[in-house]
């Protein structure tokens, strides 16, 4: 029955992916009909195998064959206003959810009109749509969560009083900088690990559904509350952990050298633990001051078609198809990358894999990054409020004031339609 179900909904799916510009003028016409029948898939050399995995019954259902072309993702996603024009874009491609917005507006990317399958929720559309429109099928979701070494602490915390407490334990006590500790470390100057303490107290990015760029709440009194807590952290951390652009080799050094028992990263990290032979647990991040929940970006990526596809539909087809609770649950099997395909997602959960379940856990509480493209103005001016706020440079207040100022300044600068 249940596979009856997944089947529906797939073929639903199928068949309810529209692609925008397919109707009207000749170019579009000869677009519609299908010039070539070959689908060019461009994924990096990893997903190389999946494709390979599950293209044979694509050709057969749709009479094509597929051609794969191996490309780093946002290499391949920075090439696509380039190459489209000049006829070398590839027809479908996998793209980061912060990148969709920017491209889509740009015109570099294909509607997808109606994504009504009940396998995605309104979070997993909310990560592919942009201004109303969607531009994809959600293929991954990630997030960061709370990974612990069982070698130095028997139980994850379960709030962030325990990782205070964790903190005043002297074997804890980083050596070359007296009255500094290394017990729970977390790369917050970098804005999206430390997005989650912000948002939990009440900051936000662009409004209530991060599209409002005249409403930003990142210098709002729950943002501030965030931001003097990391401050209060900071003082307990060594210097080194201010340097944004060494702090996560820090991070990473001190926990595979069994000298932090527990720190806040990416599922990507894992196989770095693993190869460093730590004996880690990983679960979704201790409970916030006030038991508020820590709530950072729910990321991942999407199959996307270029609007410069020569074969619209099939590009289509192949999201549909790429996306759907069987092929979804095999990239999960092939890659270890958590689906956004609610069913496949469920049917992962049910393999009890440690990881797999913290992400699916923390995603509960996590927040869509924008997918605008202002939100790049973001990311370097969060960097400065942190590190201006936690090195003691300005009070956190100040600090987030003049980085809203120049977040505002520099949208209304670049972004004159807004």
């Amino acid at each position: 029955m249940k596979k009856r179900l997944m089947l529906f909904t797939s073929l639903l799916l199928t068949f309810t992916l529209v692609l925008a510009g397919c109707s009207g003028g000749k170019t579009d016409d000869k677009k519609a009909a299908g010039d070539n029948k070959t689908l060019t898939v461009s994924v990096e050399e990893i997903y190389k195998p999946y494709v390979e995995s599950i293209k044979d019954k694509f050709e057969k259902d749709n009479d094509v064959k597929v051609k794969i072309v191996t490309k780093q993702m946002f290499d391949q996603l920075e090439a696509i206003p380039l190459d489209g024009p000049a006829g070398k874009a590839p027809d479908v491609t996998l793209g980061a959810y912060d990148r969709v917005g920017g491209l889509a507006q740009q015109g570099h990317l294909a509607e997808v009109k109606s994504l009504s399958s009940d396998d995605f929720s309104d979070k997993e559309k909310s990560l592919v749509t942009s201004e109303g429109k969607q531009y994809g099928v959600p293929a991954v979701i990630e997030t960061i969560v709370m990974y612990y070494n069982k070698d130095l602490i028997k139980e994850a915390p379960k709030t962030f009083a325990e990782l205070e407490k964790l903190a005043t334990d002297k074997k804890f006590d980083f050596a070359s900088e007296s009255g500094t500790n290394t017990a729970f470390l977390a790369k917050w100057t970098d804005f999206y690990y430390s997005y989650g303490l912000l948002a939990g107290n009440g900051g936000y990015v662009f409004g209530k559904d991060g599209t409002d760029v005249n409403d930003i709440g990142l210098n709002n009194a729950g943002a501030v509350k965030g931001v003097e807590y990391a401050k209060e952290w900071y003082k307990k951390w060594p210097k080194g952990m201010l340097d944004n652009k060494s702090a996560g080799d820090f991070v990473t050094k001190q926990f595979t050298e069994g000298k932090t028992a527990v720190v806040i990263d990416g599922p990507w990290q894992a196989a770095t633990y693993k190869k460093a032979k730590v004996n880690y647990g990983v679960t979704s991040i201790a409970k916030l001051p006030g038991d508020k929940d820590y709530s950072p970006f729910a990321g991942g990526k999407a199959w996307i078609a270029t609007s410069y596809s020569k074969n619209p539909d099939l590009a289509q087809k192949w999201l549909a198809y790429a996306g759907n609770a069987d092929n979804a649950f095999k990239f999960y099997e092939d890659t270890n990358e958590i689906p956004a395909n609610e069913t496949a997602r469920d049917k992962a959960a049910k393999t009890n894999d440690e990881l797999t379940n913290a992400v699916i856990d923390q995603f509960q509480t996590s927040t869509p990054t924008p997918t605008i493209p202002e939100m790049s103005e973001v990311w370097t001016g969060v960097e400065n409020l942190m590190f201006d706020a936690v090195s003691g440079k300005k009070e956190p207040q100040a600090s987030a004031d003049a980085a809203v100022k120049v977040i505002k300044t520099n949208i209304s600068e670049k972004y004159e339609s807004k």
